[in-house]
């Protein structure tokens, strides 16, 4: 049977016998409960809910230890979650006015929740409404008396198979006896596919139909590093996929030599290699000497993995750890970006036709004054603990910049009067994601410090191809002759003005694209942590003159084609490098 194809989530590669997660049921049971028997109902709800809250400590105290403190953090915050008052009475008072059984009413809840966001646009916004919804879940569960048992007692290494990729799945089992995940749904950045990342799980989700294939105990072969799954793998197939196992650990023998490394080419011309980070809980992922800094720290995950806003003093705390963890290098915070496919469970923005041109990023913070301050706050404060810079997002114009501006001058002149020691020069840079903020750069950058070019919005605003929207997804094309012309564009007039420039959306992450974007004058690149030690031996064998011709040769292309075609001679160039002199010789 041919592979089939999902979406990868974590890279690697892995072979072994399936174990299917159970999963729910369809429909829960539903029965009256007499007047008499509400009380001791009651009782059973909060027996399940004390059980369900004691099963997340044991998850907890299992992340801690196999991977600290960060990853640890979702199962306390669902068992916050479990406590929400609002929450619990919504549960109890069906119990007792409807004289419901426990079942029925967390049921609910669970269908409350849900709908609370199915208007909402984005996959990702759909895996928060799972990760909010979880816990409960698990409270549903111990009432149906389905509490998951592990597989059987040994230590048997299996791939587990399940509908979505939660938490629970990803803790399922110790760590040791995990080959691959592998899920019918999931996201890239949901909480699940964030600790199969930690764990170093190679993960597949997206699987159409997987658990109507499978029978427990089946062979199955997971490709976390091109996304797909083979059932049932031949005498051939497994053999292929040794032979790729053994090419693949070569190949990162060769990358890890090189991850140390400064990025500089043979004669000379250096650029930077940061990193991404999703979440705080990233910093124990990677290698700090793998990066020159972060170029990228989301912080709207903050905001999403809480059930409500964070205070300033718990924004200071974790920007700062950020900082500390960095050790001198710097760490760029974009401001919060929320709107759109990234939504809060506890601010609820209102349901738009095109959320993508909507209400999101600094738009809503500069109508929404408390919430730009506070975390200014947050930032400026940790800021005396590190290199910080500020990154502000979705900028379409001078004005909108002006005003950030001032709140930012104001809040800082607030905490000095307050006592607090603070960075006397922290960097303000800009995203270069909507289309006009292209065309108004010359004026633009000379009211900040450094641009970052967000290529995943930026791609889809130029092409006005939505890849959300299954209709016109494959319009997205990130190869666009036009995406080439408007990145020289950009690097002409920071060049002219003087000021660094950065690109940190997915083409980042892409080996031949750095050389494409160093040859432009791109100072530095932030691309997720797995993509930094190639990044790293691509800059190293590729002269300064190979880059600049490559680039030129991209900003006058006139196909898409034509570009992938020159991407594709430079990755076939570097890895033919990589699988001979690379690897025995990092200097060459």
């Amino acid at each position: 049977m041919p592979a089939i194809k999902g979406t990868a989530v974590a890279p690697g590669l892995a072979l072994g016998p399936v174990h299917i997660v159970r999963a729910r049921p369809d429909t829960v049971p539903i029965w009256t409960i007499p007047g008499e028997a509400v009380e001791s109902e009651i009782a059973r709800l909060q027996s399940a809910l004390d059980a369900a809250r004691e099963q997340l400590t044991r998850q907890e105290e299992l992340v801690r230890k196999a991977s600290g403190e960060q990853d640890a953090g979702i199962f306390a915050v669902h068992r916050m979650i479990l406590e929400d008052p609002g929450a619990l009475k919504q549960v109890g008072t069906r119990v007792r006015e409807e004289r419901v059984n426990a079942e029925t009413a967390v049921q609910t809840l669970i269908d409350r929740l849900r709908q609370q966001m199915s208007g909402l646009e984005g996959d990702s916004v759909r895996r928060y409404a799972d990760d909010v919804s979880e816990p409960w879940k698990v409270v549903l569960d111990l009432l149906l008396e389905r509490d998951q048992e592990a597989v059987a007692a040994g230590d048997e290494q299996v791939i587990l198979a399940a509908a979505e990729l939660t938490p629970q799945v990803a803790t399922f089992l110790e760590r040791s006896r995990v080959l691959a995940i592998v899920t019918e749904t999931g996201g890239r950045f949901s909480h699940g596919a964030v600790l199969a990342r930690s764990f170093g799980i190679p993960c597949v989700v997206g699987v159409p139909n997987l658990l109507a294939r499978l029978e427990q105990d089946m062979q199955i072969i997971v490709d976390g590093d091109q996304g797909t799954v083979a059932l049932r793998p031949t005498g051939d197939a497994i053999d292929t996929f040794l032979e790729s196992r053994r090419q693949r650990d070569a190949r990162q023998a060769g990358l890890a030599a090189h991850a140390t490394l400064p990025a500089i080419t043979p004669d000379g011309t250096s650029i930077g290699v940061l990193v991404n980070l999703e979440s705080i809980r990233d910093l124990d992922t990677f290698d700090v000497r793998y990066c020159d800094g972060v170029g990228l720290l989301r912080t709207e995950f903050l905001y999403m993995e809480r059930s409500q806003f964070p205070s300033e003093e718990e924004q200071y705390r974790m920007y700062r750890r950020v900082l500390d963890h960095m050790d001198g290098r710097p760490v760029v915070f974009r401001t919060l970006d929320i709107g759109g496919d990234k939504q809060l469970p506890y601010f609820q923005t209102p349901k738009e036709t095109n959320p993508a041109l909507g209400w999101r990023g600094l738009r809503v913070t500069l109508e929404w004054a408390d919430l730009l301050q506070v975390q200014l706050r947050a930032i400026l404060r940790a800021s005396a603990h590190g290199e910080a810079r500020l990154l502000l997002p979705m900028v379409g114009s001078v004005d909108q910049v002006r005003r950030v501006r001032k709140t930012f001058d104001r809040v800082k002149t607030q905490l000095q009067d307050q006592g607090y020691w603070i960075a006397e020069d922290l960097p303000v840079g800009v995203m270069i994601e909507v289309p006009a903020s292209v065309w108004v750069l010359p004026e633009l950058i000379q009211e900040v410090d450094f641009v970052s070019v967000g290529t995943n919005d930026l791609t889809q605003y130029v092409l006005a191809a939505d890849r959300d929207n299954p209709f016109v997804a494959k319009l997205y094309d990130p190869h666009h002759p036009a995406i080439m012309r408007i990145l020289a564009r950009i690097a002409e007039v920071c060049l002219e003005a003087g000021k660094p420039f950065s690109v940190c959306g997915e083409m980042a992450g892409d080996l031949a694209a750095t050389l494409g974007l160093l040859g432009m004058g791109y100072t530095s690149v932030s691309a997720a942590p797995n993509f930094l030690p190639e990044l790293r031996f691509a800059v190293r064998h590729t002269t300064a003159v190979e880059a600049r011709e490559l680039a030129s040769r991209l900003a006058v292309a006139v196909s898409s084609e034509e570009v992938q075609e020159l991407l594709a001679q430079q990755h076939r160039r570097l890895y033919e490098q990589l699988d001979t002199s690379g690897m025995s010789s990092p200097g060459s």
